[in-house]
C-alpha cells in the first residue's frame, strides 16, 4: 500500500506516508475516491510503524490486524510530528488529531456535503490592489419548499424501521478458532443510508431535500495573492445528503489571467523590451507601463542583448508581507533582416573602422 520494501525501516516507511498522503488527502486531491486511497494509506502506515502491529501482519496478513479498532491503530501516532501542522490555502491541512478525528471515528450526527472548487482568474491590476470578484457557480442547495426533509408540506419522514434511522445494517462474526472479529458494514437498502422513508415526496425536489442553484457572490481578494491560494467560502458547498447536515464549503482558487504587458514570477514582474542596434549602442530612454503608471527608463550605452533592467518596488505586493516585488526589464536588440543602400553603406564603414560594428 505505501510501496516500500518488506524490510523498510522507520524512516522510510514515515517518508512513504507522508508523500502519498499529501497527494491523496482530500483537501488537496478532489479525485474520486482519494478520500477513500488516503483512509488505506493512513491505515497502512499505523500498521507498519507499529513493531507489533506489523509482526502480526507480516505473520498472519490482513487477519492479524483485523480486529484493531480506529482508537487501536492511530492512538499512539503523532500526524503533527509527520507532517509539521502544515497548511493547504491558508487552511489546517486536517492532520493531527483533525486527521483521527475526520476519518476514523464514528460519525456522531450526519454527514456534511461535498466541497466545491472553481478556478477564478483575476487580472494583475486586481492582485495588486486587492479588493472583490464576484464569482458565480452552481450548487445543490437545500430545497427551499420541504427545508431538506424532501416531504411534502404537512408531513415528515419517518424512521427506517430497517436500520432503525442509523441508514447502515452491521452484521458481526467470528472467524477461525473465534480470535478474529469481523464487522460488516452496508448501506441499509431499505432507505438507501437516508435512515429515513418519505410516504409522500415533496414535489418541489420529488423528495430529495435539495435543489440546483445558480448563485453569485462577492470575494475578498488580499493583495498580492499567489497563484494557486484557495479562498474558503463556508457552507456553499453542495448540500448535506442527510437531514439536518452541514453544508460543504465553496473553495475558489485564485490564478492570475494572462497580461500583454507583463509576465507574473511571484510577486515579481518581467516585461520584454526591444531596442534598435543604435540605441542599444548610443543608449537611449524608454517609456515602460507598470501596475501604477507609466515610468520612464534609462538603457545605459553598450547595453548588451538579453540584458536585464530592473525597476525597485513596481512589481506586486507581497502576499501576506510586507513590501512589493520589482518589475524586470528584459532587453531584446533587434538586428534589421534588409538594408537600404545607404544603411548598408553606414555598416560597411563601421566595419571597415576594425571590425567594431557593436562598439567598444
Amino acid at each position: 500500500m505505501l510501496g516500500v520494501a518488506r524490510d523498510a525501516d522507520e524512516k522510510a516507511i514515515k517518508d512513504a506516508f507522508r508523500t502519498l498522503a499529501l497527494k491523496y488527502h482530500p483537501d488537496r486531491n478532489k479525485d474520486p475516491g482519494a478520500t477513500e486511497r488516503f483512509k488505506e494509506i493512513a491505515e497502512a502506515y499505523a500498521v507498519l510503524s507499529d513493531p507489533k502491529k506489523r509482526a502480526e501482519y507480516d505473520h498472519r496478513g490482513f487477519a492479524g490486524v483485523s480486529g484493531f479498532s480506529p482508537e487501536d491503530l492511530f492512538g499512539g501516532i503523532d500526524f503533527g510530528d509527520i507532517f509539521g501542522n502544515g497548511s493547504w490555502g491558508g487552511e489546517d491541512f486536517g492532520l493531527g488529531g483533525g486527521l483521527f478525528d475526520q476519518f476514523f471515528r464514528r460519525r456522531s450526527g450526519p454527514r456534511r456535503g461535498r466541497d466545491i472548487e472553481m478556478v477564478l482568474d483575476i487580472t494583475l491590476d486586481r492582485i495588486g490592489r486587492g479588493g472583490e470578484e464576484t464569482v458565480r457557480f452552481g450548487r445543490e442547495a437545500v430545497c427551499a419548499e420541504c427545508g431538506g426533509s424532501g416531504a411534502a408540506r404537512g408531513t415528515q419522514p419517518r424512521q427506517c424501521t430497517e436500520c432503525h434511522g442509523t441508514g447502515r445494517l452491521t452484521q458481526s462474526r467470528r472467524e477461525g478458532r473465534g480470535n478474529v472479529f469481523i464487522q460488516q458494514v452496508s448501506v441499509c437498502p431499505a432507505c438507501g443510508g437516508k435512515g429515513v422513508t418519505i410516504e409522500k415526496p415533496c414535489p418541489a425536489c420529488a423528495g430529495s431535500g435539495k435543489m440546483a442553484r445558480e448563485e453569485s457572490l462577492a470575494v475578498t481578494i488580499p493583495p498580492g495573492i499567489e497563484d494557486g491560494v484557495a479562498l474558503k467560502i463556508p457552507g456553499k458547498g453542495e448540500a448535506s445528503p442527510e437531514t439536518g447536515g452541514r453544508p460543504g464549503d465553496l473553495y475558489v482558487v485564485v490564478r492570475a489571467a494572462q497580461d500583454a504587458r507583463f509576465t507574473r514570477s511571484g510577486a515579481d514582474l518581467w516585461r520584454e523590451e526591444t531596442i534598435s542596434i543604435p540605441d542599444a549602442v548610443l543608449g537611449t530612454s524608454l517609456t515602460v507601463p507598470t501596475l501604477d503608471a507609466d515610468a520612464s527608463v534609462t538603457v545605459p550605452p553598450g547595453t548588451q542583448p538579453d540584458a536585464v533592467l530592473r525597476l525597485r518596488g513596481k512589481g506586486l505586493p507581497r502576499f501576506q508581507d510586507k513590501g512589493h516585488g520589482d518589475l524586470y526589464l528584459k532587453i531584446n536588440v533587434h538586428v534589421p533582416e534588409r538594408l537600404s543602400a545607404k544603411e548598408r553603406e553606414l555598416y560597411d564603414k563601421l566595419r571597415d573602422m576594425g571590425g567594431r560594428a557593436g562598439g567598444r
